[in-house]
């Protein structure tokens, strides 16, 4: 039987590390705070990783200031929290340094087009990582995987890319998580040649809700709701033209529910776009969602209650629907396509293939080959079994169902 878990078995159980957070808790009460998490760290750091002082417009600066603001008045990190913070933070400016570089040396990038990708904007926990893996199956398209979007440069050829040693890389540092955070790969899939969301891309402009999973920020997600993301958006497309200029593909798999915030400018940057939208019952979309949140965040933070983090989320799925749903009432007919996750789940293959039929295209016998041998031999509970009860966080799934009457309305969505 599959060892089961919830977000209570992401308390940080390494003694080095706690040793770590009890040091950096009596260098606090001192007036010390280690690491410094101010801009100019944060980019000096960038800098040194990127190799490079040029990081562009200094767009991401406005996201910056605000998520370092939100990170020290309300995440309630603990030192282990801040290091890893900065380092997300560095981590994605160097991207953004070593991608603008890239493509200053390699022109031939901008000449690139990125033509009628897939993507899925469902939110989480609605069959988006696997019809995006199905979707990516189809020897014509492309999923972004997840160690390009950790390190998309020098971007892969097709001569090295299925033996670059920045898998290996990839899938120890993801080992590592997993041996401090087992809980995790049971909640949400992770390796690192399995289809990542394409949110990663966002992280270069620094605005993006994935920098929200990280730490209890709400401040920051109240000034995401309202930001222009056109600049990430650009960041977004040249990561794109950067990793397609040596490894072609007709077609990309995107998915982020990101998308879902900013429909408008999404389309403008991508008007021939194959939008699907998957949809799910709200009571364990949020309940799920909320558990795999605190699970992330708990290692990372002094605070228990884990029911700040899931009303935030909460708030930030009424907002993403609302916005959406507002968007799809004034958008021509046939803008995306929906799916029910109960559909996708019944009969992934006829699911897809009805995508496909929707565009008068049909899927190639390879691809349906490929697609059933990989639902014949995926594994299930491999990682363990993710358990979360609405009870943990105040709610109860039929007060969630009557809390998003009008999107279960509109949307034909049940209520479990």
């Amino acid at each position: 039987m599959a060892t089961e878990y919830t977000f209570r078995d992401s308390d940080l159980r390494s003694r080095p590390l706690r040793i770590v957070n009890r040091v950096g808790a009596t260098l606090r009460r001192a007036g010390i705070e280690r690491p410094a998490m101010s801009a100019a760290a944060v980019v000096a750091k960038a800098r040194k990783k990127g190799g490079s002082d040029d990081l562009g417009s200094d767009s991401y600066r406005e996201g910056l200031d605000h998520y370092l603001a939100a990170a020290e008045a309300e995440a309630d990190l603990t030192t282990f929290g801040r290091i890893l913070i900065s380092t997300m933070l560095s981590g994605a400016l160097a991207n953004r340094i070593l991608l603008r570089r890239w493509a200053e040396e390699h022109p031939e990038v901008h000449a690139e087009r990125i033509d009628a990708p897939w993507i899925i904007v469902g939110l989480p926990r609605t069959g988006t990582t696997l019809l995006s893996i199905l979707l990516g199956l189809d020897p014509l398209s492309r999923p972004l995987l997840g160690w390009e979007a950790t390190t998309p440069v020098p971007p892969p050829t097709l001569e090295t890319a299925a033996e670059d040693p920045r898998i290996a890389e990839t899938a120890k540092g993801l080992a590592r998580l997993e041996k401090l955070n087992p809980a995790l790969p049971a909640m949400h899939p992770m390796g690192a040649t399995l289809a990542q969301e394409c949110v990663a891309l966002f992280m270069y402009e620094l605005r993006t809700v994935g920098m929200e999973t990280q730490a209890l920020v709400p401040s920051y997600g109240r000034w995401l709701e309202t930001a222009d993301m056109t600049p990430a958006y650009a960041q977004h497309t040249l990561a794109l033209k950067t990793l397609q200029s040596r490894y072609p593909t007709q077609r990309w798999v995107l998915k982020s529910p990101n998308h879902l915030w900013c429909l408008p400018t999404m389309l403008e940057t991508y008007p021939d776009a194959r939008v699907i939208w998957t949809h799910r019952a709200p009571g364990p979309v949020l309940t799920s969602l909320a558990s795999l949140v605190n699970g992330i965040q708990r290692p990372l933070s002094t605070r228990t209650d884990p029911r700040p983090a899931a009303e935030e989320w909460k708030h930030k799925i009424h907002h993403a629907l609302s916005t959406a749903t507002a968007f799809d009432e004034s958008a021509p007919s046939g803008w995306c396509q929906h799916l029910q996750y109960d559909a996708l789940m019944d009969d992934p293959i006829g699911a897809v293939r009805a995508l496909y039929a929707e565009r008068d295209e049909e899927i190639g016998a390879l691809h349906e080959r490929r697609m059933q041998i990989w639902l014949d031999r995926r594994p299930q509970d491999a990682f363990g079994r993710h358990r979360y009860d609405p009870a943990d966080f105040g709610w109860s799934y039929d007060g969630l169902a009557e809390e998003f009457a009008d999107y279960r309305a509109r949307f034909d969505v049940g209520t479990a």
